[in-house]
């Protein structure tokens, strides 16, 4: 049996939205994990050796009876994260809603998702042009704009974990043409994407580190 760390181990890299998306409920959940920033063209044996299939985020912590645990999807870390701690309740538990059963979220990581990589990679994709895979993913924007319209966050007045697995997603859409996304009819889900970009959250999870190499020094997330 491997011993367990005295925290659990997140592979991360910076950039990533679904990194970024369980960062930021690890950090909102305040539990205190040892962060590895990962170069996707040089992942680290040791993270490969636990999860073969070399994607970020991993999370390997001990369970309850201290058998070492992986968890490889960015939405099991997230669940874990707010299983020990959601002071706010913001999975939604109260109303029903689970990360696993929001259908915007399973949108989002399917339809809208490849959407998403034809447009930011168009010339990958050459069987159309960029503002054919642009159009594709307004769909999804379309559809959130008129959640926003009446709401602050996706899912009502309040803040939840549907808002925060999207958000990176959108952040990533808006970045490919900043410029044609400023200057788009989406007003409302203008407003709600610069408030998490703005956010103490968000600022939280962003500093940039160093690529992790054995031996180096235990690195705790949340920063303090």
């Amino acid at each position: 049996m491997t011993k367990c760390r005295s925290y659990p181990v997140l592979y991360s890299f910076r950039r990533c939205p679904y990194a970024m998306r369980a960062r930021m409920i690890i950090a909102y959940s305040g539990v205190s994990v040892e962060i590895r920033e990962v170069v996707l063209k040089d992942k680290p044996d040791e993270m490969i050796a636990a999860s073969p299939k070399g994607t970020v985020p991993v999370l390997i912590y001990c369970n309850e009876v201290g058998d070492q645990t992986l968890l490889e999807e960015s939405l099991d870390i997230m669940q874990w994260a707010l299983a020990l701690n959601d002071p706010d309740n913001i999975d939604l538990s109260d109303v029903g809603v689970t990360i696993f059963e929001n259908v915007l979220i399973k949108e989002n990581d399917s339809e809208f998702k490849t959407h998403l990589d034809h447009y930011k990679y168009a010339d990958r994709f050459p069987a159309h042009d960029v503002s054919y895979y642009r159009s594709q993913g307004e769909v999804f924007l379309s559809k959130l704009e008129g959640l926003l319209l009446n709401n602050h966050y996706l899912a009502g007045d309040k803040m939840s974990v549907v808002d925060i697995a999207i958000f990176p997603f959108i952040r990533q859409f808006a970045h490919v043409d900043k410029k044609w996304f400023d200057g788009s009819p989406y007003l409302n889900l203008k407003r709600w994407l610069e408030g998490f970009l703005e956010s103490e959250m968000f600022e939280a999870v962003m500093p940039k580190l160093a690529q992790w190499q054995p031996g180096d020094e235990i690195i705790l997330f949340p920063f303090e």
